[in-house]
Parts: C-alpha cells; structure tokens; sequence
C-alpha cells in the first residue's frame, strides 16, 4: 500500500517528503482554506517537492465548469490528477477528461454503488471516506474492503485511496483491507512513526552504549 499526505501545507510536505515514506499528495478545498497562499501559488510549490501524483479538487459543480478548471488544473503540472465529488455531472466530466487522459481522482465515495459508477466512468482513482463513515456509526474499513474486493472481482482498472483516515489504526486497517493507497494528515504520519517500545529501547541501547564508553575512558 502507497502512503499519500493529506495537507495543502507545503511545509508539512517538504517534511513528509524528506522522510522518504509518502509518494503523492491529496489536497481539498478545506485543506487549502487554512493556508494563507492562494492554491495556484500552493499547488506549483508542492508538485516541486513531491514526484508522484497531486490530487486536485475543481470548486464548480457544472458539468462545463469542471472541465474548465479541470483542464486548467492539469495544465500546471504532469502529476495533478483532478478531484471531483461523485454526482452525475462530475461522473459525466470524469468520462470526458478519461478520454482526454487526465487522471481523475472520484471523492467522497461512501458506498459500493458510488464506487462501481466511479470505475465505470474512469476514474483512475477512487476515494472513500473512513473517518466520516465512522462518524455516523459505520464502519469505513469494511467499505474499503468491500470496494477494493469488487474492483478485483471485476477487474476494473481504478485505485482506492482510504481517506478521512483519523489515527495510525486507520492506516493498519485499510493497509489489510487491501487498499492501494491510504492519504493521511502529517500528524498521523508523525504517530505511525512512535511505539512505546521503540522509544524504551533506543533509551537503553544510548545508555549502555554511554556506559561502556564511561568504563574504557576509565
């Protein structure tokens, strides 16, 4: 499984992406409200930092107008895939931008259904929503297993990104449901990284190390 940042934060990204672990971004336009750049500065500076694709989201809602931005978007740089919601008219615009070979990543995606007419209309990527699932007393992890189950059963040709992911349990989960891809925020990156055990035992390794080097000193 692929791990992706889920920021428009180019910081965060630049970090993330000198630990050597992520290969992609996704962004949103709730992500990109909470930086003080435009996204057009935003999302130039974060395709320099990562090689890997750079999920995109257009604001219109209209079939043209999707195109529109959408187009625009990908013109700014190879790796920019397209986020577009699931609705007719934005299944409508993934066929067309298929055919155009402009990646197009499905969001919020929060059942099988949604997730079988993504495919079908081309998405190159597919994005359900755990964490929201979760909220309202489903269970997310079991509809990625599900979709990544009948994307194998069909043979279809889309990617599940695991999204809306909450904490490092999150990423244990859909990594063994199957999951292509899991996005997660840089703070839950930053947690997958810790473990108790970890830290006890690189506190020990220092300090017998210190001791040793104390006694030949002596």
């Amino acid at each position: 499984m692929k791990l992706y940042l889920d920021t428009a934060n180019v910081e965060e990204i630049k970090k993330a992406a000198n630990w050597g672990v992520i290969c992609g971004v996704t962004t949103n336009p709730s992500l990109a409200s909470k930086e003080d750049e435009s996204f057009e500065t935003i999302l130039p500076a974060i395709c320099n930092n990562i090689e890997g694709p750079i999920s995109a989201e257009v604001i219109a809602m209209d079939y043209e107008g999707m195109l529109k931005e959408a187009r625009e978007l990908a013109g700014m740089h190879k790796n920019v895939v397209i986020k577009i919601p699931v609705m007719p008219e934005g299944l409508r615009a993934v066929k067309t931008l298929a055919q155009e070979d402009i990646r197009v990543n499905v969001t919020l995606v929060f059942s099988v259904n949604q997730a079988l007419l993504a495919a079908r209309a081309g998405a190159s990527y597919i994005s359900p929503f755990l964490g929201r699932l979760d909220d309202i007393g489903q269970t997310g992890v079991e509809l990625v297993r599900d979709i990544v189950d009948m994307i194998d059963l069909h043979d279809l040709d889309s990617e599940v990104i695991a999204a809306s992911i909450r904490h490092p349990e999150h990423v244990q989960a859909v990594a063994l449901a199957g999951a292509h891809i899991a996005t997660v925020p840089f703070k839950v990156l930053e947690q997958m990284f810790k473990h108790p055990l970890t830290d006890l035992g690189i506190e020990k390794f220092l300090s017998d190390w210190e001791k040793k080097e104390a006694a030949h000193k002596k």
